[in-house]
């Protein structure tokens, strides 16, 4: 096996590490139906982000390494926009993602409540919209980087 398969075999394995729990981070959240569900989904969610956040990193490095052994890549459309996608995406996080995260994690913080049970106030839902809408665009992009990696269309 040449290194070049090695390095293949870790980018397949970094996106099904990095990018397939990223896939559900968003649906973790959306289905609780109480503050204990929300608190519970959001600590879930921090624990699952540190393999999107390895399998990520894993990824672009690879993907550059692949790159830079085989130049002519740099020449194929679907790798130069899968590389702007991907780029893109990762710009997303604290440019888009942590901005709108972080109002709804000092909602969690702060929110006071004897039941926890209790029902989710619509200050969060009014919160967390744009923040659901960033991650699914993100999802589009990842989906569409993923299927010129398998397509290479042009």
């Amino acid at each position: 096996m040449t290194f070049y398969e090695i390095l293949v075999i870790i980018h397949i394995l970094s996106a099904i590490v990095g990018l397939g729990p990223g896939f559900v981070l968003t649906y973790i959240v959306m289905k609780a139906t109480n503050m204990a569900e929300l608190r519970h989904g959001y600590k879930l969610r921090k624990q699952i982000h540190i393999f999107v956040m390895i399998g990520g990193t894993l990824l672009l490095v690879t993907g550059i390494i692949m790159g830079l052994i085989n130049p002519y890549l740099f020449k194929q459309g679907w790798y130069i926009v899968s590389f702007i996608l991907y780029i893109l995406a990762l710009a997303a996080s604290p440019l888009l993602l942590r901005k709108e995260a972080k109002p709804i994690n000092q909602f969690l913080e702060e929110y006071e409540e004897e039941n926890d049970k209790a029902a989710i106030p619509q200050i969060y839902f009014d919160l967390s919209k744009r923040l659901y809408l960033y991650e699914h665009l993100t999802n589009v992009f990842f989906l569409f980087i993923i299927l010129l990696m398998i397509l290479k269309p042009f």
